[in-house]
């Protein structure tokens, strides 16, 4: 194998493995933003489950003064009945009281409901408060998982880059910049091999001639149909299979 080739391979292993660890930290951001918001919608749903409860809270202290109302009303029609020596008026002001009785006691079946309601909107906030302490305790022990992971990535990351710049100029100048340039095109897949009489890369079959320059390894051979580098080993079939 040309030794330009053996030097290629060696930079392309590196430049996947590189693509690899950057295409796993690329996935570490929305993983971290993915259990966050697990998170956030278990504590969202106990802050309703909170302003529920706070919302009966405060029907049910409006119903009370309601009914403190009404008790005043009460109260002045009685003193006016004593008042009053009209027996027009006073059946008048009897009727009131007795409108603000049954006002009252709808009021106070009303405050019966709500004392149900409250009953029910406390214990889902046990239930959400339940639910939100453990999707917090379980979305930091995963997050602390990503951030242990993306350090280590971040770290593995630095080393693979900082020895590409040695394996890179090593590679003739020509050669690197060719191999550069696919790279930009054709992704990780750059140097390939030619096996049973097609390239390893876009699987297109190969001339007679191309073939025949693969084997001899006196120079950098392409594929005419994809332009990637081509290399043979002896452990490869030359020859199309039937």
């Amino acid at each position: 194998m040309l030794e330009t080739i053996e030097k290629l391979l060696v930079l392309q292993d590196r430049d996947r493995k590189i693509n690899r660890v950057q295409a796993e930290l690329a996935h570490i951001l929305p993983e971290r933003e993915t259990f966050k918001a697990r998170a956030a919608a278990t504590q969202a749903q106990l802050e309703a489950a909170k302003t529920r409860v706070k919302q009966i809270e405060s029907e049910r202290k409006r119903l009370e003064i309601e009914v403190e109302s009404k008790k005043t009303q009460i109260e002045k029609y009685a003193n006016q009945q004593l008042q009053t020596r009209k027996n027009e008026e006073y059946r008048a002001l009897a009727q009131e009281i007795e409108h603000c009785k049954a006002e009252i006691t709808k009021i106070e079946d009303q405050e019966i409901e709500l004392m149900e309601q409250a009953e029910a909107a406390q214990k889902e906030v046990l239930r959400a408060m339940a639910d939100a302490s453990e999707a917090k305790k379980t979305v930091e022990g995963q997050v602390a998982q990503l951030d242990e992971r993306e350090a280590n990535l971040k770290k593995e990351l630095a080393e693979l880059q900082s020895g590409r710049t040695a394996l890179a100029s090593a590679v003739d100048e020509s050669a690197r910049s060719r191999y550069e340039r696919l790279m930009k095109s054709k992704g990780g897949n750059v140097v390939v091999g030619v096996n049973h009489g097609v390239c390893g890369g876009c699987h297109m079959r190969l001339t007679a001639q191309i073939l025949v320059n693969c084997k001899s390894a006196r120079e950098i051979v392409s594929c005419t149909n994809c332009g990637r580098i081509l290399y043979y080993t002896r452990d490869m079939e030359l020859a199309a299979a039937e």
